[in-house]
């Protein structure tokens, strides 16, 4: 016999808990498609980041900027389980090792589906990326539109919150910082 689903059986306990019967027709099976929609949308506790670097670590003497930008990205805020969304973009300047493109956005993955708030979110991508590669440094920005402010609370629908990480050089070189942020400077009009 099958092991009953611990988050479903939750999620029953709340349907009952606002009123509505979890035996009516439309809601049978809905606990079960909210707890895999849960652990599908914080699958990033299960990712284990040095996997999902995979060594994809080389040598190169390349020493200029690295952008990776229009990062599209869906996050659950830790305070009302609710989604945010939006784009990073990310940078870096490489000291004789580069990452394999394809893992910044997989970073940003990584880190996303969980739990989260914004602030750490970027903060972490910016220093793991940081760590990875031991570079010159690092440069996140994250706009995201948050459900939590739009459909409850303030309810103001075209708000959005940009968070930034700067390490290294783009913390202490203003002209670093400057041309990272003219880099993306059009990216900065809002998710879309």
């Amino acid at each position: 016999m099958e092991k009953p689903d611990a988050l479903a059986s939750h999620v029953r306990g709340m349907l009952a808990e606002l009123g509505e019967d979890a035996g009516r027709e439309g809601l049978l099976r809905t606990p079960e498609r909210v707890a895999s929609s849960l652990r599908y949308l914080t699958r990033g506790y299960a990712m284990d980041i040095d996997e999902v670097l995979n060594d994809a670590v080389f040598s190169e003497k390349y020493s200029e900027m690295v952008v990776v930008k229009d990062i599209d990205f869906f996050s659950m805020c830790e305070h009302h389980m609710l989604p945010f969304f939006g784009r990073a973009h990310v940078a870096y300047i490489p000291k004789g090792k580069i990452i394999g493109l394809s893992k910044i956005p997989r970073i940003v993955e990584v880190f996303s589906r969980r739990m989260q708030v914004q602030e750490r979110l970027t903060q972490q991508i910016a220093e793991t990326l940081f760590d990875a590669l031991n570079q010159e440094g690092v440069g996140v920005v994250m706009e995201a539109r948050h459900m939590c402010m739009m459909m409850r609370g303030v309810e103001k629908q075209n708000s959005a919150a940009t968070t930034s990480a700067m390490l290294g050089v783009f913390r202490d070189d203003m002209r670093t910082r400057q041309e990272f942020l003219h880099l993306i400077e059009g990216q900065l009009a809002g998710p879309r």
